[in-house]
């Protein structure tokens, strides 16, 4: 297999349990893939996926509230409390408030977040991107309805 040549530098040797465990491999080790140019580039700002992850929905969110933020990522706002205050210190994230709803924090980028935010992004873009080069329009459209179907499983 492909992914052992790439990962398996402990030397554990995954064994198949069932026919689809490779693609459920696939999929695990596919998305690391996809985020690790990403991932290097915010190390490197002290920052992780789930910052990334956070940036990423702000971004493309108009007034998004603490609690809609943490909704939309699927995690309690207890999780979400820690890597948002990294994000507020680092002056990536600043907040306001609307009148009429004061107990509410409106979560937007700052400029300095929406550039980074963008550059980590535009980072798993071009992975993306060169991935789908590598297979037909048949082949990205069936990607596109697997990826759809697995997401489906949300609602």
């Amino acid at each position: 297999m492909v992914i052992e040549k790439k990962i398996n530098t402990a030397s554990v040797n995954l064994k198949s349990l069932d026919p689809l465990d490779h693609g459920l491999e696939l999929l695990h080790f596919g998305f690391r893939g996809l985020t690790v140019e990403a991932d290097r580039f915010l190390e490197a700002r002290g920052l992780s996926r789930v910052h990334h992850r956070i940036l990423y929905v702000i971004a493309r969110s108009e007034a998004i509230s603490i609690g809609e933020l943490a909704t939309t990522l699927g995690v309690s706002n207890q999780a979400l409390h820690r890597p948002l205050s990294h994000l507020f210190d680092q002056q990536l994230v600043q907040y306001s408030r609307e009148a009429g709803r004061h107990r509410f924090k409106l979560l937007a980028l700052s400029d300095a977040g929406t550039a980074l935010e963008a550059e980590a992004t535009e980072l798993e873009r071009r992975t993306l991107r060169d991935a789908l080069a590598s297979t037909d329009s048949d082949g990205q459209e069936a990607w596109r309805r697997v990826m759809q179907a697995l997401a489906e499983q949300l609602n």
